[in-house]
């Protein structure tokens, strides 16, 4: 279980031995508490039941893929814990898929486990930085930033860790502009991910909170930035 006086409890679900160790050695001396899953099936049912500040979570794995794994923490069990999922795959079609199940980050094997740990502390800040609350609303688009509920015309709104906490970015400032500089910034500090990270991120908001829905609230401005507000505007 958690324990504030760690830099953060994780759970690892990675099937090659030699990663994991690697990993459990390096996160162990930067203060981390971790459990450890050889497979889909069971790093499910401990992600499940316990209350983690991030998995670390294999694509490629026995019984359960990681995508799977991911599709039914957040479908079925309901959790919102920050994943950082790990590939092979490096294509932006892979990115997409995996952040369109619930991940919240993408790194690509082989890893420097300096990076590894880099995006696990970011993760672990952001969500432990999820304290206030507030109710924010753009046109009919509500966040209940304590309970993170998300409603559009009274309809659910799924979504990632880090789609929330764009999504409370753009609603707070709304309908002022905000750079993707800016948004970088706030959501990962000066870990910074890749170019398509961001992008990614904000394909899958937009497919949720935009589509299936009569107006565009999410728009973007070219070589500007993001804005959420209500009414036409450049898309």
């Amino acid at each position: 279980m958690p324990n504030a006086q760690t830099s953060g409890c994780l759970l690892l679900v990675e099937d090659h031995q030699d990663i994991a160790e690697l990993v459990f050695e390096y996160m162990e001396q930067k203060g981390y508490e971790l459990d450890y899953a050889p497979d889909g099936e069971i790093g499910l049912n401990l992600a499940s039941e316990n209350d983690y500040d991030a998995v670390i979570l294999d694509l490629m794995l026995p019984r359960r893929d990681g995508l799977e794994v991911c599709r039914k923490l957040r479908e079925d069990a309901r959790k919102s814990t920050p994943v950082l999922m790990l590939t092979a795959r490096d294509t932006l079609e892979d990115k997409l898929i995996g952040l369109e199940t619930g991940a919240d980050d993408y790194l690509v094997k082989p890893f420097d486990i300096q990076e590894l740990e880099a995006r696990v502390r970011s993760l672990v800040r952001r969500k432990r930085g999820e304290v206030t609350r507030e109710l924010l609303q753009v046109g009919d688009l509500t966040f209940d930033t304590h309970s993170l509920l998300v409603e559009r015309t009274g309809k659910q709104i799924h979504t990632s860790p880090i789609g929330l906490r764009i999504l409370g970015i753009l609603m707070r400032a709304s309908p002022r502009v905000v750079s993707r500089v800016e948004l970088e910034r706030e959501i990962w500090g000066e870990d910074l991910p890749d170019s398509d990270t961001l992008r990614s991120h904000m394909y899958n908001l937009r497919k949720v909170i935009d589509r299936p829905f009569d107006n565009a609230l999410l728009h973007t401005l070219t070589n500007t930035g993001y804005r959420l507000y209500d009414g036409a505007g450049s898309t």
